[in-house]
């Protein structure tokens, strides 16, 4: 029996080296000038509170993907993730300099090296379950298996774009779909420029070059992706908008560094690589047209040539695996469908997610409705919930999460804005109440002196009743 080191002490305990790497200054709760930080990269609002109460020591299941635990799982690691890549303000700013002060020192390496396989295995582990297995375990099983992804993902328009489309507030659900894109696809380019780094030409000659030709197009198209943001009045940057990035779109980018990063899944990170490149190729034409009619934005950089074709799945593949499977045998195929498969539930789960969160927000109205409904209903015959209440103080600001079961938001007096977008807030007043069902993303900030609010629990039979 091997003696204990003092990495099975902290493994015993993981919820503390969470709790002790999220109270970096660089990830202390938002106030309410931050609701988007354009100018800090470094600045990057995890809730940290709320750790208090979550628990990180086991794996989440497949059924909690959505909910609070995830959001701010995926908050964290993209911190871990991103503190090996560069990132730089626009330009020089006091409040940059302190952040990354704090985010690059050595203290919160030591404690990210720590949280990362916390946070991993607690993020992740789901992905283990309901995976089919590839029908034919081969490299032209696999060429079948994508091409037929890539045919049903070209003719299905998405629940997203068609949620967008859907709205009546068309701008605001068009911006909210770019802030989305802005949070995983140059994430997940990062990830696949840190995983061609080395030297394995031994294996694969031509992988390196494979890799870096991936990176460098996308290097060539910054300035039209930044055109495209700059267009619809936003900005690049790893954290311009990080309060209003969906937990689901920070797993995508996530997924694909995870992969990248843990070297020993190298040849799964390949499969979620070409998902990448068949999911931008199913979805530009339509994000492009979405966001013109939305935002009228510059969508030149979404309408260039496709990264794939059904003519041309079989060669790449052919040219990624080959070689590898000549040399270390199945594992390359199944490890590869399991990179593909896996990235491919990172993003139904987002398009579901993503269409729910834009309805929602889209019909606020209607769910003030709905609320005051409920609470005529709780009243008039006479029915007790658990109920959490608030009293918080002018200025004072919710940092944007979810909630794990319905609420609502009963505003006994005072005043606060809420918020779930970057395009505007709604003004809450004494007496005014608002349903947030379970996984909405929101935040709020006190606006008068002082603000007492209450969030009855509403169950899901109940809810089901209203909604």
């Amino acid at each position: 029996m091997s003696a204990a080191t003092p990495l099975d002490a902290l493994r015993e305990d993981p919820n503390t080296v969470l709790r002790v790497f999220a109270a970096n200054p660089a990830f202390r709760a938002a106030d309410w000038s931050e609701l988007t930080t354009e100018d800090n990269p470094y600045r990057r609002p995890v809730r940290p509170d709320d750790l208090a109460w979550l628990d990180y020591s086991k794996p989440m299941p497949a059924e909690k993907a959505l909910k609070l635990s995830a959001l701010l799982g995926h908050r964290m690691l993209r911190n871990v993730y991103d503190l090996d890549a560069l990132h730089l303000p626009p330009s020089r700013n006091e409040a940059a300099d302190t952040d990354r002060a704090v985010f690059l020192h050595d203290d919160n390496r030591v404690l990210s090296a720590l949280a990362k396989p916390i946070l991993e295995r607690h993020l992740f582990s789901f992905l283990d379950t309901d995976r089919e297995p590839l029908a034919t375990p081969t490299v032209a099983g696999l060429q079948d298996y994508v091409i037929e992804h890539l045919e049903r993902r070209v003719a299905e328009p998405g629940a997203a774009t068609a949620a967008v489309t859907a709205t009546k507030g068309r701008r605001e659900a068009a911006n909210f779909l770019l802030l989305q894109i802005s949070a995983f696809r140059p994430a997940q380019q990062t990830a696949i420029a840190r995983a061609g780094l080395g030297e394995y030409d031994r294996a694969h000659a031509t992988l390196a070059r494979l890799l870096a030709a991936q990176h460098l197009a996308w290097v060539d198209s910054v300035p039209s992706y930044a055109k495209l943001l700059e267009s619809a009045g936003l900005k690049t940057g790893p954290t311009s908008y990080w309060q209003l990035y969906l937990g689901t779109s920070l797993a995508r980018g996530n997924h694909l560094h995870h992969l990248a990063v843990n070297r020993e899944h190298f040849f799964a990170f390949l499969g979620a690589f070409v998902h990448t490149l068949v999911d931008e190729t199913a979805t530009r034409g339509r994000l492009a047209d979405v966001l013109e009619e939305g935002l009228g934005a510059d969508t030149a950089h979404l309408r260039g040539p496709v990264p794939l074709s059904e003519a041309t799945v079989p060669g790449l593949l052919n040219d990624l695996l080959a070689p590898l499977t000549e040399r270390f045998g199945d594992v390359v195929v199944t490890d590869f469908h399991r990179g593909f498969t896996d990235a491919a539930r990172f993003e139904r789960l987002w398009d579901e997610d993503l269409a729910t969160q834009v309805a929602w927000a889209d019909r606020i109205e209607e769910y003030q409705e709905k609320a005051e409904k409920i609470q005529r209903y709780l009243v008039d015959e006479d029915i007790t919930v658990d109920l959490d209440t608030f009293v918080e103080s002018e200025e004072e600001t919710s940092t944007t999460h979810v909630h794990n079961e319905h609420r609502l938001v009963m505003v006994e007096s005072g005043r606060m804005h809420f918020w779930n977008n970057s395009t505007h807030r709604i003004e809450l007043n004494e007496g005014d109440k608002l349903l947030i069902p379970v996984s909405r993303l929101h935040g709020s900030t006190v606006l008068s002196g002082e603000c007492t609010y209450h969030q009855p629990i509403i169950p899901e039979d109940m809810y089901q009743r209203f909604a």
